[in-house]
């Protein structure tokens, strides 16, 4: 699979939303990268996980958030969702799982479930599309989810012993 294609056929104006996307996914990418790298206990399909945190963002664009470019009409908790079924019409169902499980640590009946899910879902949580310099810590992302209820946390600090 080549992930750009599919990155460029929604998003095929080199503008600001295709910087914000790419940029954000990357840096996702290259966290799941690293923590797959550091632990080669975790047998991860280290070629789907890549492939799978370029693409997890890629229903941004249909949802309303202007502060990152996103001028559509969803709630931009559904990003995931959108993107899950964009990836699944294209044929990419693993893929698809993933961009649907990443958002929080896992919408009710959407909860990562396989390695290569938590993984993208926990390295999300470091980045902001909004502030794109800035790289939480471990305790700030925790910080960040407890608006989401307190079993997210608890699930997000298994993640970090795990993955850390």
């Amino acid at each position: 699979m080549d992930y750009l294609s599919i990155i460029n056929k929604y998003y095929p104006a080199d503008d600001e939303l295709r910087r914000v996307l790419l940029h954000h996914s990357r840096q996702v990418a290259d966290r799941c990268l690293q923590i797959v790298r550091k632990h080669h206990e975790l047998p991860a399909d280290i070629h789907f996980l890549e492939e799978a945190a370029m693409l997890h963002d890629i229903g941004i664009y249909q949802c309303y958030a202007p502060s990152i470019h996103c001028h559509g009409s969803e709630p931009y908790l559904r990003h995931g969702l959108i993107g899950g079924n964009l990836l699944r019409q294209e044929g990419y169902e693993r893929h698809a799982r993933v961009a649907e499980r990443h958002t929080g640590t896992g919408l009710p009946g959407y909860e990562p479930e396989t390695l290569e899910e938590q993984i993208v879902c926990y390295a999300d949580k470091f980045y902001s599309k909004s502030k794109p310099d800035r790289v939480l810590t471990v305790a700030q992302a925790a910080e960040s989810l407890e608006k989401f209820g307190h079993n997210g946390v608890l699930k997000f600090l298994s993640w970090a012993e795990r993955f850390e």
